[in-house]
């Protein structure tokens, strides 16, 4: 067995694939299962990587399914009890797996532990400190464009970003494992919002560095795909992880946020696609209302923290505007 599996999703991504797969190898003080699910490529990945890195286990699916059916198909066969999401545009640090293994093994609570994630291209810049949610109904990312050396101290996150993180399988596979229903976007921050319901938590590590490229399967940060999924993939993650009474406390909150991105975009364009997008995730409410998480009196302290916390990072998001 080994010390950890590294799952590593593809699509179309042979020209990231030489580094992020040299440097998963080469990683210190550990034994890695390295697991590269490929998502139907068509640019030769495959064979690239059965050419080049013969000791990865190679997994075909037969189209794109998304993010999450690939990292959940990985997941499936890791043989470790401790499994590492990676997006495909990186390049890690030597001792990457190591500290992150360091670090979730240190807590029992602990359900996830994010990488400090770097800039690809100017690495003397942050691309991610932690992932944040907020009453607003907002997402986002403490650390981006800030000096590297910023955010040194490990510390509770709302959520760790899929693209480089530490998971305790046994919990994923309790929790029902990443949605599918997502396809991309935001199933990291489904996942890390299910956990907290249940009472474990999430850590930034920072020792644990990556080199990230950013949007490298879907383009650019703003386009109509991301626009569309985002915001659908949004309103499903209120209504599936909030109980009935909650989304009303928030809605005031929830709908000036909705308010404020549609004004966003529209000054770039993409009103429509954002609207449409909010569309799409009512439909998905509609037709996956088996997978709410039903409310537990014996998590409601965990709802009240949940919901003190959404509060607070209002706050944390103001200096980030």
């Amino acid at each position: 067995m080994s010390d950890v599996s590294i799952v590593i999703p593809n699509y179309n991504g042979i020209s990231f694939l030489g580094i992020c797969l040299r440097s998963v190898s080469e990683q210190t003080d550990v034994s890695a299962q390295i697991i590269v699910v490929d998502n139907g490529s068509s640019d030769g990945s495959r064979e690239y990587i059965r050419e080049h890195f013969p000791e990865c286990v190679l997994v075909c699916l037969d189209r794109n399914y998304g993010f999450c059916r690939a990292v959940n198909e990985g997941i499936r066969r890791a043989d470790s009890p401790y499994v590492i999401l990676l997006n495909n545009d990186t390049e890690v640090h030597p001792d990457f797996a190591r500290h992150l293994l360091a670090a979730v093994r240190e807590d029992a609570g602990r359900f996830s532990c994010a990488s400090r994630m770097l800039q690809y291209k100017n690495r003397e810049l942050l691309d991610n400190a932690g992932d944040y949610y907020c009453a607003l109904g907002w997402g986002f990312t403490k650390g981006r464009g800030r000096p590297a050396g910023a955010y040194s101290r490990g510390r509770k996150i709302f959520s760790s970003c899929a693209g480089a993180a530490i998971y305790r399988k046994e919990l994923v596979e309790k929790l029902g494992g990443f949605d599918e229903v997502h396809f991309a976007y935001l199933e990291d921050m489904d996942l890390s919002y299910r956990a907290k319901i249940y009472g474990y938590y999430h850590w930034y590590v920072p020792e644990a560095k990556v080199f990230h490229v950013g949007s490298a399967t879907s383009g650019s940060r703003h386009n109509h795909f991301k626009v569309l999924h985002s915001a659908g993939n949004n309103v499903y993650l209120i209504y599936k992880n909030m109980p009935f009474l909650q989304i009303l406390l928030n809605l005031p909150l929830l709908s000036a946020g909705a308010a404020i991105k549609y004004l966003f975009f529209l000054k770039k364009g993409l009103g429509k696609d954002y609207l449409e997008g909010l569309l799409r995730g009512l439909r998905l409410c509609r037709e996956n209302s088996d997978k709410k998480v039903r409310f537990h009196m014996g998590h409601a302290l965990n709802y009240v923290k949940i919901q003190l916390e959404l509060w607070k990072n209002i706050l944390l998001l103001i200096p980030l505007l």
